[in-house]
């Protein structure tokens, strides 16, 4: 299976040697677009104003754009360990054992808007782009440079893809239908209703690729994939016909007297 995480913009600090563009995963079918794309960028951070105003980078955050001006230069670490977040904080790669940790370097990838679709263990430096981001010398949008560019050589007809992405960084590169599905997530509140989550949407999906890696699952359908999950004691629902998954989880609820409460103040 190929399990693909969006990127976060948060990136953890720090890193070894430099950035070797073909050593990236899928450097034939993807190098040029990668090019495009950092050229695109670092010619915009060549004035930091205008680069913050495209990125809407705040002032907290102008510090960034020294990222983007020194792609070339400063230290890399694996795409897993680069981003942090919600996310990948619930994932916390760095404390899984080495049979877990060698399951992620197989196993995941992670989609992002300045490098297209790569590897775990893919050196990468910090940097700033976002999936809506435009950049002028780009002369085109992300979506539709990367989505040319994902057309071929990327997917494998023998792998089942279990896409966590949002849905800026699934548009980047959609797979064929029948190679895979989506994952949606939502909670079971105290009370037993099911609603659409937000903050723990993100935590539920770094806690679901832990426990795959952890339990060393080889996959390859959506009806194994919900096998394994009730398994973990996961509550997942396939589709019937579309073979959609939702991932049921009672993470963020709170206990049914304390959701009460919590109405009844509002109510007040």
């Amino acid at each position: 299976m190929l399990v693909i995480l969006p990127p976060s913009e948060t990136k953890r600090a720090g890193g070894v040697g430099q950035l070797d563009p073909h050593a990236l995963s899928h450097a034939r079918p993807l190098g040029n677009a990668r090019e495009r794309v950092r050229e695109a960028l670092e010619a915009l951070c060549v004035d930091p104003d205008e680069a913050a105003r495209v990125l809407k980078l705040g002032v907290k955050a102008r510090g960034e754009i020294g990222l983007n001006q020194a792609l070339g230069t400063s230290g890399t670490l694996p795409a897993i360990e680069r981003y942090t977040g919600v996310l990948y904080d619930a994932l916390d790669v760095l404390s899984l054992g080495s049979a877990a940790r060698e399951w992620i370097g197989r196993h995941v990838a992670v989609q992002s808007a300045l490098f297209g679709l790569l590897a775990a263990d893919d050196l990468i430096p910090a940097y700033r782009l976002s999936a809506g981001s435009r950049l002028p010398e780009l002369g085109a949008s992300l979506k539709s440079v990367w989505q040319q560019a994902h057309l071929e050589g990327i997917w494998n007809s023998d792998t089942w893809v279990l896409d966590l992405r949002s849905k800026d960084y699934a548009a980047l590169a959609p797979f064929p239908a029948e190679l895979g599905a989506a994952l949606a997530v939502a909670q079971r509140t105290a009370d037993g209703q099911v609603r659409a989550l937000n903050h723990f949407n993100k935590a539920a999906k770094g806690d679901l690729v832990r426990r795959l890696a952890r339990s060393g699952a080889e996959i390859s359908s959506a009806g194994e994939f919900a096998d394994w999950a009730r398994e973990q004691g996961l509550e997942v629902h396939v589709e019937a016909g579309s073979g959609a998954l939702t991932l049921v989880t009672t993470l963020g609820a709170a206990p049914l007297g304390q959701a009460s409460a919590s109405g009844a103040r509002s109510a007040g």
